[in-house]
């Protein structure tokens, strides 16, 4: 018996010097290791061997089985190699050739206007604040001032979902709601999206403001100024003036629309500017006693000013876009050319 493992041996080392490809490899397995294989068929005739040379053929079968299992794992990953290889030098990648460029991303207009905005005013110490877009009949206008029937609600063009209830036409609304939550002295900015039904080159059903709102004591129209012009140059350039006309809101006394050097000319007359040298931007003004009161803030003590403007005009101004329209159009020609 020992003679015959030791003829199986290197029988097997012989065969396996000669395997050149996988498949040869799987054949030799079974034929040596398999359930029908050489060793296996010596381990079944080990009853027939006395007890006293079971041990010594059991080891020499279990050191011959070991020695071909590692030499087929040798060759294993021999052929592997080989077809690795094989496979690289079929899919070389050639480093000297040049690469294709990945476009780089931009920011969409309105997104650069918003956080320009937001960031001045915050680091003047605004808060930035949120509110519903569907709203109450209540916040949208009667707590601005704005009972039912009154004739400045015709210039909203407002959706109506229910009687009570809308989509927003301005972002008034959340500072409505920031009075009757907020204790004052307090300063916040509201950006957000608005809807009114009106639509043209100037004009969308959905567009986006930023008011902002200062509730202290002893607030004067000179806060005001100062606040804007800060504001405006930041958005705008620091040679950017500002100017007051008288004007008139519900929730606002005095209200004034606020106008600036035109970006385009400075100040020296355009076409966009009409020739006056300033381009209406935003309505703004000291907040009315009444709005104060229904909002729960004594009047008597504390004073407010308040602003508001279209982040798409201004957007608009800033980057020379004739139609509003085209910003909602997702065209990538368009957008590439605001990066």
């Amino acid at each position: 018996m020992e003679q015959k493992l030791i003829e199986i041996r290197d029988n097997a080392r012989e065969e396996l010097c000669g395997i050149k490809e996988k498949e040869g490899l799987a054949s030799f397995k079974v034929k040596y290791l398999g359930k029908q294989g050489l060793l296996t068929s010596v381990l079944r005739g080990m009853r027939d061997i006395s007890p006293e040379d079971r041990p010594k053929i059991g080891m020499l079968v279990n050191e011959i089985r070991d020695e071909i299992e590692s030499k087929i794992n040798l060759k294993e990953k021999e052929f592997d190699n080989v077809e690795l290889l094989k496979e690289l030098e079929n899919t070389a990648i050639d480093i000297t050739e040049p690469g294709k460029a990945h476009e780089k991303g931009g920011l969409h207009p309105l997104s650069q206007v918003y956080d320009l905005l937001i960031d001045s005013c915050v680091n003047m110490g605004f808060k930035v604040v949120d509110g519903p877009e569907v709203e109450l009949d209540y916040y949208n206008f009667e707590a601005l001032n704005i009972p039912k029937n009154h004739p400045s609600r015709d210039m909203q063009d407002t959706f109506f979902v229910s009687e009570n209830i809308l989509l927003r036409s301005q972002t008034s609304s959340v500072q409505a709601r920031s009075m009757q939550t907020m204790k004052p002295p307090f300063k916040i900015i509201s950006p957000g999206r608005v809807y009114r039904n009106d639509s043209d080159a100037t004009h969308s059903p959905v567009f986006h403001q930023m008011e902002g709102l200062v509730i202290d004591e002893n607030i004067s129209m000179a806060d005001l100024k100062s606040m804007l012009t800060i504001l405006m140059r930041k958005t705008f350039g620091e040679a950017t003036q500002i100017r007051f006309r008288p004007s008139f809101f519900p929730f606002t006394e005095p209200s004034v629309e606020v106008d600036v050097t035109c970006p385009n000319c400075k100040g020296e007359g355009c076409r966009i500017c009409k020739g006056t040298g300033f381009m209406e931007l935003l309505g703004a003004g000291i907040v009315n006693p009444k709005v104060l009161e229904i909002n729960g803030i004594d009047s008597k003590k504390y004073r407010g000013f308040a602003f508001g403007f279209g982040v798409d005009r201004v957007a608009m101004v800033k980057n020379e876009i004739g139609d509003i329209r085209s910003m909602f159009r997702n065209d990538i020609r368009f957008l590439k050319q605001m990066k």
